[in-house]
Parts: C-alpha cells; structure tokens; sequence
C-alpha cells in the first residue's frame, strides 16, 4: 500500500498533466448549444459547466492543464482567457487552449482519442508520469490526488473513473464497467440493457464518468495504435478501453464521497437534466454545495453592482423566495419563485416568475408570468406574455417544450437579433 502523505499525493499531482476533452456539442440540449459548446453553457447562477473540472483540478493540486477545444468554441475560450489565463508557466502551471488544428491529420478530432493523439506533441513536452482525461461537460466535485494515488497503488496502467448507478437508471444510459472482487476490469459495455452488477452489490453497477488516468507511456503506445487501427472510432470506451482489458491491468475506481458529502454527479445533457440540476441550486440545503471555501468553484465574472430588489406596495412588491440572483440583478415590483438569475437580469413589475433558469442578460418587461422555462441569454420577454401554462400554445409560439414540460426561449425564437450579449 503506498504513502499517503501530503508530500506523496503532492509528487503525484505534480507529476501529472490533465487533459479536458471540452469539444461536445451538446446536441441533446438543442438550441441552448446553437452558439457554444456543452462546456461553455451556463450553470448554478455563475458559473460555466467548465469551471467545475478546472477547479477540481486547482483545488486537487493538479496545475498542468489543457482544454480541448472544436464546436463552436469562441465562448469558451473567451470564457478560458479571462478566468483561467492568470497562471504563470515559469511556476510550472498553466492552462493552455489546445483547439482543433489537424495536427496529426487532415481531419479535425475525430473521437475522444483522437483528440489526445493528436494532442501528443504538447503532452509530451510537459514530460509527465501521468496523463489524466477529463471530460468538460459534468457538474461535480472531486478531489483527483486520491484517484492517481489509488491509480499507483493497484499497479494499474489505465484507471477508469466510474460511478455506482442503479441498475435501472445505467440501461441504455451509461458505459458500464464489469468488474472483480478487486474493481479490475473484465469487460466494457456502451449503454447496455442489461448491465451487470457490482460484486456484492446486485441493485448497482459501474458506469463510467469519462474520467481517466494513463501511466504516459502506455497511453502514448495505445493511442498510437489505435492510430493505425482501420475501423476504429477513435474513441476510448469504444476502442480503447475493450482492446487492453485482456492483457493490461485496468482498474476502475468508484467516485466516492468525503465522510459527510453525499456524491454529487450530474450529466446535463438534456434540456431537462440541465433545468433540474440548476433548480436543485436554489434547495435550502443543495445537493451540490458552492458555498464550501475548502473547495471553491472558480469562474470569471466581470464586477457588478450587487442585486437589488424594489418596491413594497400591496400589488408591487419586489421579491425572491427560495431563488439564487446574481450581480447585476434589479427585480423591479415582480416575485421570483424557486427560481436562478444569472447576471445583469432585469425583472420589471407585476410579474410572477417561476422555476424559471434565466441566463445573463435578460429582461422581462411587465405584467409577465414564466413557469418552468429555461430563458436564454439576451432574450427580451416582452410586456404581458405568458409561458408555461399552455404548452400546446408554447409550441405553437416556436417555443420548444421538453419531455418533461420544461420551456425553452431563445431570441430567435422571439424573433429578435442574435448578436452581441446573446452570443455566448
């Protein structure tokens, strides 16, 4: 069993680079990601859905970092350059851009490997033991020092981050890990109906969070070979991972909590999963805590003024129960119910908001009523309208309406100009 102390988890960490696969598209999320990729879309009131890799890596020690960039990245590496583009090379830290730039082929990143190989060069030259893969587009919290010390401990030359999902929820959902008594890794299915359990745990089964650890060598080897490999996707859970399991070891390592955190993990990939993840923000007690300075979530954010709420008559009362309201925000006359404003919102009066995501930069004029929408950044909800209480009449609006009733409203759904502070 190897060292656990500071100093040891310190080398570790020190010793490895990080690679965050920030490319995705998003398509599940439709008009949300017609500008900016998954990574650069908005989160919790403040924050970008990139942040939260970026700063399980600062805050676990990890400080050599490149993000890997295609669709539509303008956002997110204008997002990238203001708030991460402060760490000094010469200290041994930086977060570096690495966009697509057919640097091994003619083709543009063509799977999750490829992405990496064709990375190899700038990877190669931070000379690191290991190689850790991120994907961009989770919400969570992880401490990654205890995943590379348990990557050495086991011997493993590849480890594979995963979550313990209910059987139920993995079907058809998830990349599922089979495993033995000692979480090596026998067998990888893509999205199974039938997944098989974890030892000893019959209700559970492993599904994996597109998080990696490589011994660098070996992952330079693999990908190499893939390389050359006719038919491949180029992809590490469908090529990669089920080409090794046989001769190497390759271990898979359950996320788990701090003794009194519960796991928190979400995939926001659809319109629904992304609204419930912002509303569970606004719980008394979230599931997710960003309150926590022994942790903290970094962004950029430019300097606002702080949020203001006005007027205190009979029929006109500016308010917010149960909601997050960030910098920016004047709520003019008008009730926020169990709702999140992003920046720089303006919420006129005699309006009635509620379980509403509303993205920066918005402005809902009077007497409206939003239930259960998502607002897209820009949009100008004019006087009186009315969304989420006739979803028949949504639709026939342009609006989109997802499985679960959520509403959302983009400018060009509005008919008004994309530009400017819609963008992005």
């Amino acid at each position: 069993m190897s060292d656990k102390s500071p100093r040891y988890i310190s080398n570790l960490t020190r010793d490895t680079y990080a690679l965050i696969l920030a490319g995705g598209r998003g398509s599940r999320l439709h008009e949300l990601t017609t500008w900016r990729a998954k990574p650069a879309l908005y989160f919790g009131g403040k924050f970008r859905i990139i942040d939260f890799p970026l700063s399980n890596c600062i805050n676990s020690g990890i400080r050599r970092i490149g993000v890997v960039t295609q669709y539509k990245s303008h956002s997110l590496i204008r997002h990238l350059v203001r708030g991460w583009g402060h760490f000094k090379k010469e200290l041994g830290e930086s977060v570096e851009i690495l966009p697509a730039s057919q640097r091994f082929s003619e083709n543009w990143y063509e799977g999750t490997a490829d992405a990496v190989f064709q990375n190899i060069d700038i990877i190669r030259d931070e000379l690191p033991k290991f190689v850790m893969i991120l994907s961009g587009d989770h919400i969570y919290r992880m401490d990654y020092a205890n995943l590379l010390a348990r990557h050495v401990e086991t011997g493993a030359k590849m480890t594979v981050c995963c979550m313990k999902v209910p059987l139920e929820e993995a079907a058809g959902a998830f990349g599922v890990m089979s495993v033995d008594e000692d979480y090596r890794i026998k067998g990888f299915t893509e999205k199974p109906a039938n997944p098989d359990p974890v030892p000893n745990e019959p209700d559970l089964c492993l599904a994996s969070m597109g998080n990696y650890v490589f011994d660098t060598e070996f992952l330079f080897e693999q990908l190499a070979r893939d390389a050359e490999t006719s038919g491949s996707e180029r992809d590490f859970g469908k090529d990669i991972i089920p080409s090794i399991i046989k001769d190497h070891d390759v271990f898979a390592y359950p996320f788990q909590s701090s003794e009194n955190e519960h796991v928190y993990w979400r995939d926001v990939g659809t319109l629904d999963s992304f609204w419930e993840a912002n509303m569970e923000m606004v719980a008394p007690v979230p599931a997710l805590n960003l309150y926590d300075r022994k942790w903290p979530i970094w962004t950029y954010q430019e300097q606002l003024p702080p949020a203001k709420f006005v007027w205190e008559d009979h029929d006109r009362r500016g308010e917010a129960i149960n909601s997050v309201v960030s910098g920016g925000c004047i709520v003019s006359g008008s009730t926020l119910r169990r709702s999140l404003c992003f920046s720089n919102v303006r919420v006129h009066s005699y309006g009635l908001i509620e379980e509403a995501v509303i993205l920066p930069n918005v402005e809902i004029k009077r007497h409206c009523k939003l239930r259960k929408v998502i607002i897209d950044r820009g949009c100008v909800i004019p006087e009186g309208t009315v969304i989420g209480y006739d979803h028949d009449e949504d639709r026939r609006r342009g609006f989109r309406v997802s499985e679960k009733g959520v509403v959302l409203v983009t400018r060009e759904m509005l008919g008004q100009p994309v530009g400017g502070t819609a963008l992005g």
